[in-house]
């Protein structure tokens, strides 16, 4: 009654086991896949990837998004970046968030505020995947 699971991104393979469920933010929205599911190619935002592994513990991952395909039970999430979430310095994440916060403030152009934004957007969501925070 599993998935097999396996996130990777350039510079590494994240996770690679089996799993009881997978949830992703999606670029529609959020989605979670069980056994059975249909298959399907997804293109996901940032965001928390939660695995729930066969004895039932969550294993959480910051992700800055990428792509997501289910075919016959088996789950391969190809990710822009992830970290697993016991593997981020919070102490570092909070100093990152502060720094991109004050990059936003002094963003001077719509392309730029847009670039800034991105920015803290992933600074927020590794300080929030890496104090446990779903």
């Amino acid at each position: 009654d599993s998935l097999l699971v396996e996130i990777v991104s350039p510079d590494r393979t994240a996770y690679r086991g089996e799993a009881r469920s997978f949830r992703a933010p999606g670029v529609e929205g959020g989605f979670e896949i069980l056994r059975g599911h249909a298959p399907m190619l997804a293109a996901t935002q940032v965001g928390q990837v939660i695995v729930t592994t066969g004895s039932g513990d969550r294993v959480a991952f910051a992700t800055s998004g990428g792509f997501v395909e289910v075919l016959d039970n088996r789950v391969i999430m190809l990710a822009e970046s992830v970290e697993p979430a016991s593997e981020i310095d919070v102490e570092r994440a909070r100093n990152a968030e502060t720094a991109a916060a004050e990059r936003l403030a002094a963003a001077t152009s719509p392309e730029e505020r847009a670039e800034r934004q991105a920015e803290l957007d992933r600074a927020r969501n590794r300080l929030r995947t890496g104090m446990g925070q779903v």
